[in-house]
């Protein structure tokens, strides 16, 4: 067991959620217990992962998808009301980090990704590592799109969307974004990038990707952004002794 704000300023050292211009508050959302004993982990924090903490007596919850983005309502009925009801009822604290999750160099989303396709970091086309969001890297040899669309399906259990530019042949630099960066591509084919993988598409995604000639694949916002938050709670529960369970509700998009 360790206290929660101990465990939270540990979260905000190692993330430098200051560093980033978000689009919601990252850190503490709510407060519960100053106890923490075990630690669950999630993507998102609905109702399903909820009703599994409070099953499972988790003392925090930790997301990347947390809650209070801007310009959505700032009332608190219906889902938002039952959401906060069930964590204040059992004392549960959440713990949220969007982009400083995405970016981080060892424990991000780009990171594990990265990591988990067997990718070569070469850096970042928007920033430095652990600031930029768009990552650059290097394939294994001799992988082209229908290759990399398999490896991406192997990995995340999921086929991807693939829209292959003219031309073909082999990727020789690839881009990654995990979530909904398909407008990314741009950045990643100005910085040299063959393919680009992100999770979400849009219609436009389709024409930018022909026209500009790379290869793109949605290979889902909820399958690239898993892994970023597990590994994160492994780091804390090897740091504070806590228990950690990472639990995936599932989610095609």
């Amino acid at each position: 067991m360790t206290n929660r704000d101990d465990l939270v300023a540990a979260c905000d050292r190692l993330l430098e959620p200051e560093r980033f211009k978000d689009y919601t508050e990252n850190g503490l959302q709510v407060a519960g217990s100053d106890r923490v004993a075990r630690v669950m982990t999630g993507v998102t924090a609905c109702q399903a992962l909820l009703d599994e903490a409070v099953a499972w007596q988790a003392d925090l919850v930790l997301v990347h998808h947390g809650y209070f983005w801007k310009n959505e309502p700032v009332t608190i009925t219906g889902m938002k009301r039952r959401r906060l009801a069930t964590l204040l009822a059992h004392d549960i604290s959440l713990l949220a980090y969007h982009l400083p999750l995405d970016a981080h160099p060892e424990l991000g989303n780009n990171a594990e990704l990265g990591r988990r396709l067997g990718f070569t970091v070469t850096g970042c086309a928007d920033g430095e590592l652990g600031e930029g969001l768009v990552w650059l890297g290097e394939p294994r040899p001799g992988l082209d799109a229908a290759g990399l669309a398999r490896d991406v399906e192997a990995c995340l259990g999921r086929q991807p969307l693939l829209v292959e530019a003219p031309g073909g042949g082999e990727i020789r630099r690839i881009a990654w974004c995990t979530g909904g960066a398909q407008d990314m591509i741009t950045v990643a084919r100005e910085a040299g990038a063959d393919a680009f993988i992100s999770g979400e598409i849009s219609e436009r995604t389709t024409h930018l990707a022909r026209e500009m000639g790379i290869h793109y694949l949605a290979a889902g916002h909820h399958a690239t952004e898993r892994y970023g938050v597990q590994a994160l709670g492994e780091r804390l529960a090897a740091e504070f002794a806590v228990e950690h369970r990472f639990v995936d509700v599932d989610n095609p998009a």
